[in-house]
C-alpha cells in the first residue's frame, strides 16, 4: 500500500463541520427541552428530548453504567483507527467521505456526549403506523445528527466497496 500524497485535512474539516452541527443541535435541545418533551412538527415527525445510555437502538442501555466507559474507550480506539485510515487513504474520496462521517458520529455521540453527559442526546423522532410491529407506537428510535453521519458513512462505505468490486472485474 503506497503512501498517499493527498491531504487528510479536507476530511477532518468535514468531520469538524458535522461534529459542530451535531453539538449545536444538541445544545439547543438541552437548552429548550426537558427530558421527555416533544413538539410535533408533522404527522410523522417530532422534535423530542431523549437520552440514550446504550448504543444503537438503546442496546445495553440498562447495563448499570459500565457501558458508558466501554463505549468511550471503544470510540477512542475507533477514532484512532479512522484517523490512521484517513491518513493512509486520503486520495480515495468516497472512502474518506465515509470515514469522515463515521468519525464525526463517533466523536459527537461517544466521546463528547458520553464524557459530558453520560448519555447520548437524541431528538429526531420519526413515526409511522407501519413501524408499529417493530417499534412501540410506530416510533423509530430517536436519533441525532451524529447518528445520521454514521448512517450516511456506512452507506458510503458499502457503495465504495461495491464500486471497487465492480471496477476490479
Amino acid at each position: 500500500m503506497a503512501k498517499s500524497k493527498a491531504s487528510m485535512w479536507p476530511w477532518l474539516a468535514l468531520t469538524l463541520g458535522i461534529v459542530l452541527m451535531d453539538q449545536l443541535t444538541k445544545w439547543l435541545i438541552l437548552g429548550h427541552y426537558q427530558l421527555g418533551d416533544s413538539t410535533p412538527v408533522t404527522g410523522y415527525f417530532n422534535i423530542v428530548r431523549a437520552h440514550n445510555t446504550g448504543a444503537a437502538f438503546s442496546f445495553l442501555a440498562s447495563a448499570g453504567g459500565w457501558q458508558r466507559w466501554f463505549f468511550i474507550g471503544l470510540s477512542a480506539l475507533v477514532v484512532g483507527f479512522i484517523l490512521w485510515m484517513l491518513r493512509s487513504h486520503a486520495n480515495q474520496k468516497l472512502f474518506c467521505f465515509a470515514l469522515a462521517c463515521i468519525l464525526a458520529g463517533a466523536i459527537g455521540n461517544n466521546l463528547i456526549d458520553r464524557v459530558l453527559h453520560g448519555y447520548v442526546v437524541d431528538f429526531l423522532d420519526f413515526h409511522w403506523p407501519f413501524l408499529a410491529g417493530w417499534f412501540p407506537g410506530g416510533h423509530f428510535p430517536a436519533f441525532n445528527v451524529a447518528d445520521t453521519g454514521i448512517t450516511i458513512g456506512a452507506m458510503a462505505l458499502i457503495l465504495d466497496e461495491l464500486l471497487r468490486v465492480r471496477k476490479s472485474r
